[in-house]
């Protein structure tokens, strides 16, 4: 029999990566997409499993705990892989309320519902849901920002500095806690800066390419020396498959691509790809401007990926310029 797992967010650019790669590997498992379709999340990103008999959509908030519960019973959940959040830094900047909602309240009400429903009490399981498991998705913004060496590992402090980082560190907080006051089988997996196919129109990598494309000023903050480590979706969607199947209970490991980019790299190195395939009049890098840096833009983030390497066996089939090729022709696909 089919095992039903609830998988949340899956509208957004992660999730919607990860749902078709994960029926297409696995036949013996049913989705149930649990998705708001807030600004950033689109069914369209979607298309292409929604004929799929074992991929379920429901339109709804996490937050709304009678909804879960009926979702728990209805398809008797096996498992979780949480992926909804609010996560444009921005944004939680403008309206802090909103993250803590989603991100805090969000998280506590979906795993609050899981362990009443897979347990007795604390420690003991019911005998038809012994292994089932909540994989929590969080970010390495939690870990706050990092000098001009150094990298996260799982045991770094964490130190968040905006209200989007802060509300993710305080779920992971109450993730851990449920493992450890009620011995709940969870996971937690802190990944680097994703980029790929359907991520949202706001973020770096997509305002380039369709800034570009369009001929408007490429807008760059500050300096443009911030440095993140970059993660192409895929890989991260393998790395998750891997922690939810394999991964030690009560654990957290760190996805990284080990592709440590500043901002001024990322840009000049799109204009150059944009600049060999579709060429324009003039070259794309004339379009580069800096704009006023946001307030509280943490410097560098970078993740030593050692534990999943070496306890799972993950390691990432795309450096950044592999990957990110295949970004842009994604988005000259998607802007035509």
């Amino acid at each position: 029999m089919n095992k039903n797992i609830l998988v949340t967010g899956c509208a957004g650019f992660i999730g919607s990566n990860f749902v078709p790669y994960f029926l297409k590997k696995y036949s013996d498992y049913n989705i149930i997409n649990l998705d708001l379709l807030t600004y950033a999340g689109d069914e369209e990103n979607l298309k292409e499993v929604q004929d799929n008999h074992r991929y379920k959509f429901i339109k709804g908030d996490i937050c709304n705990r009678e909804l879960v519960e009926l979702i728990f019973n209805e398809y008797d959940i096996g498992g979780v892989i949480h992926f909804a959040a609010e996560s444009h830094v921005d944004n939680s900047i403008k309206n802090p309320g909103v993250f803590i909602e989603t991100n805090v309240t969000g998280t506590y009400t979906l795993i609050d519902v899981a362990q009443k429903y897979w347990m007795n009490k604390p420690f003991e399981y019911k005998d038809s849901y012994k292994g089932c498991r909540f994989h929590h998705i969080s970010t390495d913004e939690v870990y706050g920002t990092l000098g001009d060496t150094g990298l996260f590992t799982e045991t770094t402090p964490y130190a968040p500095n905006s209200p989007y980082s802060a509300s993710k560190a305080s779920s992971d907080m109450i993730v851990r806690a449920y493992n450890e006051t009620f011995g709940l089988n969870t996971v937690i997996t802190n990944c680097s800066n994703n980029y790929g196919p359907k991520q949202h129109d706001e973020k770096l990598i997509p305002t380039i390419i369709r800034s570009a494309l369009a001929g408007k000023p490429i807008p760059i903050y500050g300096d443009g020396k911030n440095i993140r480590d970059w993660l192409y979706v895929l890989d991260h969607c393998k790395g998750i498959d891997l922690v939810y199947h394999t991964g030690e209970s009560s654990q957290t490991y760190n996805i990284g691509g080990r592709n440590e980019r500043d901002n001024l790299y990322i840009v000049n190195k799109i204009c150059e790809l944009l600049d060999d395939i579709k060429p324009a009049t003039k070259s794309y890098k004339e379009l580069i401007s800096f704009v006023e840096d946001r307030a509280g833009h943490d410097r560098r983030y970078a993740i030593d990926a050692t534990k999943i390497e070496t306890k799972l066996g993950w390691s990432a089939d795309e450096d950044f310029e592999s990957g990110i090729l295949k970004t842009i022709e994604w988005y000259l696909e998607k802007y035509r």
